[in-house]
């Protein structure tokens, strides 16, 4: 699978670096005084200097949940996925959904959870039992 690219505003570069590469784990890539790069999981993500652009208040019910609709994120294996969840509350990073199973005994039943960057950026990190459940219908 291809790798994806996305960029995203934030408003301190020190402090996407602290959360990114210090709390996540990401690894630096290039950068410049007004974006850097990190490797997302295998992913480019760039953070870009835009303190104008940062933050997001709309969200969507889905599952009981009010889940931010600008979010991005990845689908980790269940290990990785259980050993983030519990560095993130050893961290005492803020939920915006505490991590759990959504979906249970359904069709695309899945593991989730959400926070936000420093800049107000939603992630999304989740995993699958199945990972043929990934799109499942």
């Amino acid at each position: 699978m291809p790798p994806f690219h996305l960029a995203f505003p934030v408003h301190d570069l020190a402090a996407a670096r602290d959360f990114y590469k210090g709390l996540l784990g990401c690894t630096e890539g290039r950068s410049s005084p007004e974006w850097v790069d990190f490797n997302f999981h295998g992913h480019q993500i760039v953070a870009h200097l835009a303190p104008d652009e940062c933050g997001s208040a709309a969200t969507n019910a889905v599952d009981g949940h009010g889940v931010p609709v600008r979010h991005f994120g990845a689908v980790l294996d269940m290990a990785t996925w259980e050993a983030t969840a519990e560095k993130l509350r050893a961290a005492g990073t803020e939920f915006v959904i505490e991590p759990y199973i959504r979906f249970k005994g359904q069709p695309g039943e899945q593991a989730t959870m959400f926070f936000l960057d420093p800049s107000g950026n939603a992630v999304e990190l989740k995993s699958f039992a199945d990972m043929g459940q990934l799109f499942a219908t």
